[in-house]
């Protein structure tokens, strides 16, 4: 088994000038959850997309700054103390809401393995930068390898789940052929 950094620890992607800082990392915990520091105009470019997690509710719990998030097409505005619940399966997406910084809880329920997820997403941005465009975009195919190891997390929204499904396995072995490689795998679920 891989070893799981320490919790507390930051990792952050200079593309998009987003911070995940990963104050849980048990494996076996219902939930999982994170904190995310957006530093002034953070999120505004690189993979700040509309997606959906088919299986698991995502919870949003602003702590300083100002949050912006998309829900199903209409954007809510989140202030310290404010919470806000995106049941599974809505698309959505967020940003930060003013000019400053913002601190925020995410947390996913069911956790599935979304720690491992965001820990291969981030540490992807943090020892290969030379994988991204200049806006901090992945390739086709390195975003294929992941969501296919990943599967059933988060799809994009407005593209059929069982094309992207067929497109994310299609993909997966370029991905390997080009020296891609996830930095933490998924964990075998029981």
């Amino acid at each position: 088994m891989e070893k799981l950094p320490p919790p507390g620890t930051r990792i952050r992607n200079a593309f998009n000038g987003e911070t995940f800082i990963f104050t849980h990392l048990g494996e076996d915990a219902e939930t999982f959850q994170l904190d995310v520091f957006l530093g002034r105009g953070g999120v505004l470019r690189g993979t700040g997309r509309q997606h959906f997690h088919p299986n698991s509710d995502e919870e949003f719990h602003v702590r300083s700054g100002v949050l912006r998030v998309m829900m199903d097409g209409q954007w809510h505005v989140l202030k310290p103390g404010d919470t806000l619940l995106v049941p599974r399966g809505i698309p959505h997406l967020f940003r930060n809401g003013h000019d400053g910084e913002t601190l925020f809880t995410v947390r996913f329920s069911p956790a599935y393995n979304f720690m491992r997820l965001f820990l291969n997403m981030s540490l992807g941005t943090a020892e290969h930068p030379d994988w991204y465009d200049d806006n901090g975009e992945p390739s086709l195919v390195l975003r294929a390898q992941a969501l296919h190891a990943f599967h059933d997390h988060a799809y994009g929204d407005g593209i059929p789940v069982w094309f992207q499904k067929l497109l994310f396995a299609c993909l997966a072995p370029v991905a390997f052929l080009r020296e891609y490689r996830l930095s933490v795998k998924p964990r075998k679920r029981r």
